[in-house]
């Protein structure tokens, strides 16, 4: 076992700043002091199971809840949804299959899984294969409004990012085309695909043009059901590849299916949008993704913002993501007693603000409702860090969520120590003066934005360190 002095000597080993005694831990104000971050710094931590505030600082400033919205997001789900929830993709047939011909249309419908993948588009295609279908009399259709179509998540992002794609009830590869280059000569070869692990199909419905200037990096627009970047020559080097967002996700899911069909001996036409599912139709195959928690689970360690969107508009049933995330707010107000505004699910949108004693009030009272056991079994395992972020080891359990936006840094969750209390905590940091400074080109990688950030996870550590040696 370790020490509560050595848990502190671990993490906070050359902090500059004053101690009261030996092994004591340095106030919260020296290591805010110290961090140097400007802007605003405020964190609150509770005894897990009462409630009552054992610590707070700026504890009722509303800040800026960057991706651990996505907690409150995964409650709302738990609860609207339920733990069993699965989404589904299926295809539907209006007509019988008669000598491998479907009598009818063909439709791929979605319910707005967002971890689709072309994997799983791969297989949707071989089980068509597998129930004798090799070509269809009728038209080839797909349904993506299960969900409201939305273009992007955040308006002021760079439209290049693929954290910030489309949204619709038909999702594929969280809505990114996968970009790659390569010299060719005097050139660059360059290709579009939605590649998976086991099949890398092209794509023509997003195309690219190499093109000389110095600036912006990257130009889109779409036209005709066609997405066409340009991307600026000197900026591509020897080669590489990125994800880029698609905005047009239900035929960009139907051209990629169109191609897998094809390697399975299946014709089928180009496809076009179904407005309503029709009536009748038969399901001739069908790919469901893993159960909810799964899903959030995965969510949380990777902070997809897609998937984040996408549970809160099925939990909502709300037609955009504002009125979504006003309905979330709602709810949490109403279930856990938490003030906050939502704009958004992911917490990608800079207009959200939660306070970190709302935060952690959230955390306490979910415990008391059926959503409190399974948010705790899909947050991660944060570890405790040394002073170099490196994981040390300690006795002490925290579990959570991070969230970072420009120049805005949250962690939130659980300190859990091998017997004792348990504890409640929330850390937000924003400086959003110098986020509101910036251009939106800039968005994407600011200038000073790396160094802060590493100056405010250490700081969420310290103060960690410092909770877990005071109140354990």
């Amino acid at each position: 076992m370790i020490s509560r002095r050595g848990v502190l000597a671990g993490l906070l080993a050359g902090v500059a700043a004053p101690v009261l005694a030996e092994g004591a831990a340095p106030s919260a104000a020296d290591l805010i002091a110290t961090a140097q971050l400007g802007g605003d710094v405020g964190f609150c931590i509770a005894d897990a199971a009462t409630g009552k505030v054992l610590e707070a600082l700026h504890g009722d400033h509303a800040l800026p809840p960057a991706s651990t919205a996505k907690v409150i997001t995964s409650l709302f789900a738990l609860e609207r949804l339920g733990e069993g929830h699965r989404f589904a993709t299926r295809v539907l047939a209006t007509g019988p299959v008669s000598g491998g011909v479907v009598q009818g249309d063909i439709v791929l419908a979605g319910t707005g899984d967002p971890e689709l993948d072309t994997d799983d588009l791969g297989d949707l295609a071989a089980r068509l294969a597998q129930a004798g279908v090799r070509g269809i009399a009728g038209g080839f259709y797909v349904y993506d409004a299960a969900l409201p179509y939305i273009d992007e998540i955040a308006s002021d992002q760079p439209e290049h990012v693929g954290y910030n794609p489309a949204i619709s009830g038909l999702n594929l590869n969280y809505n990114r085309v996968n970009f790659e280059w390569k010299r060719d000569g005097g050139g660059y070869a360059v290709q579009m695909d939605a590649r998976g692990e086991r099949f890398v199909p092209l794509v023509r419905m997003a195309r690219m043009k190499v093109v000389q200037r110095d600036a912006p990096l990257f130009t889109y627009q779409a036209q005709r059901g066609a997405e066409d970047w340009t991307v600026s020559r000197d900026a591509l080097g020897k080669g590489g590849s990125r994800w880029l967002p698609v905005r047009i996700p239900g035929l960009y899911a139907g051209e990629v299916f169109q191609t897998l069909c094809a390697a399975q001996g299946i014709a089928l036409p180009e496809a076009r949008v179904a407005g309503a599912v029709p009536q009748g139709a038969s399901v001739l195959a069908e790919v469901a993704g893993d159960p909810l928690p799964d899903v959030l689970r995965r969510m949380l360690r990777w902070s997809t913002n897609l998937t984040a969107e996408v549970m809160g508009l099925a939990s909502s049933g709300q037609g955009g993501l504002a009125a979504s995330g006003g309905a979330m707010a709602d709810w949490a107000q109403a279930r856990l007693g938490v003030r906050a505004r939502f704009v958004d699910h992911s917490g990608l949108g800079a207009a959200s603000r939660i306070a970190p004693v709302e935060m952690v009030r959230a955390l306490v009272a979910a415990q008391g409702t059926p959503m409190g056991a399974p948010l705790k079994a899909v947050l991660r395992d944060l570890g405790m860090k040394g002073e170099d972020g490196a994981a040390i080891e300690s006795p002490v359990k925290v579990i959570g969520k991070t969230g970072t936006l420009n120049f805005a840094s949250g962690l939130v969750g659980y300190i859990q120590p091998p017997k004792g209390r348990e504890m409640a905590f929330a850390i937000y940091c924003a400086d959003t003066g110098r986020r509101d400074g910036l251009s939106r080109a800039e968005r994407e990688q600011p200038p000073g934005g790396k160094a802060w950030l590493r100056r405010a996870r250490r700081l969420q550590g310290q103060l960690i360190a410092r909770w877990a040696g005071i109140y354990v």
